[in-house]
């Protein structure tokens, strides 16, 4: 019985001293810090729009995460590069040091704006992704709005960045921009719906920006665009964006 009560006690000794580690921790997205699972070191993604790098960058990414003993680098959905694995005294020197600012990682906000290569570099596209989604990316990352918000930019058909699934995509064809909204992924997938189609780039930010709008004044604290397309009708909302 003694043993028992020993390991108990131990048990219960151990569960204290996790529970105290993780309240002295910062807090999701402090300091653009996220908590890793072993509730002692933080991993951060320092914003890359649209995933386009340069070797300098790369390098300086390199040393920091080898100066400050980083557990791994870790390519994200988001098209960012995750330095995993460091220690909470040394986040604020690994930020300065990088000289880069934070992805919108967690939070109720535009937290990821994809492209693909688009007419840059894919011969299979039809229009500039990558120009559309800086220009997206310029204007919309990190904007606080009622639900988590997510957009891509497909240069075709084959819809590379995954438009289907964002709250709002674009791909090119030959004519212009289509438009898609509510799509996302997670646990409850959703196929985005058609709004527009052959859209110039100044129409398609223009309906992007309506699109905007019309979200953050009608959708509920927590609601993602998809949830609030099925709850007003999708044809309420394509009449409200004409």
């Amino acid at each position: 019985m003694m043993g028992l009560f020993s390991v108990n006690a131990r048990t219960v000794e151990f569960k204290q001293t996790r529970q105290k580690q993780e309240e002295t921790m910062l807090k999701l997205g402090e300091k653009g810090a996220i908590p890793q699972r072993d509730k002692e070191t933080y991993a951060i993604a320092p914003h890359i729009p649209c995933g386009v790098v340069t070797p300098e960058m790369l390098r300086k990414l390199a040393d920091v995460a080898e100066k400050y003993k980083a557990q791994a680098m870790k390519i994200t959905g988001a098209t960012r590069i995750a330095i995993v694995g460091l220690k909470e005294e040394d986040i604020d020197a690994v930020w300065e040091e990088l000289n880069m600012g934070p992805g919108a990682a967690v939070g109720l906000c535009v937290r990821s704006i994809r492209a693909c290569p688009g007419t840059t570099f894919c011969k299979m596209g039809q229009q500039d992704a990558l120009g559309m989604g800086m220009k997206l990316d310029a204007q919309y990352h990190g904007l606080d709005l009622p639900g988590k918000f997510k957009m891509a930019v497909s240069g075709c058909h084959i819809n590379c960045a995954e438009s289907w699934v964002r709250d709002v995509g674009l791909f090119g064809k030959p004519k212009g921009w289509t438009l898609v909204i509510g799509g996302n992924v997670g646990m409850n997938p959703r196929i985005a719906q058609e709004l527009a189609v052959d859209l110039s780039d100044e129409q398609a930010l223009e309906k992007i920006s309506q699109v905007v709008a019309y979200y953050k004044e009608t959708a509920q604290k927590g609601e993602r665009l998809g949830k609030m397309i099925d709850r007003v009708g999708f044809d309420s909302v394509k009449a409200a964006l004409r």
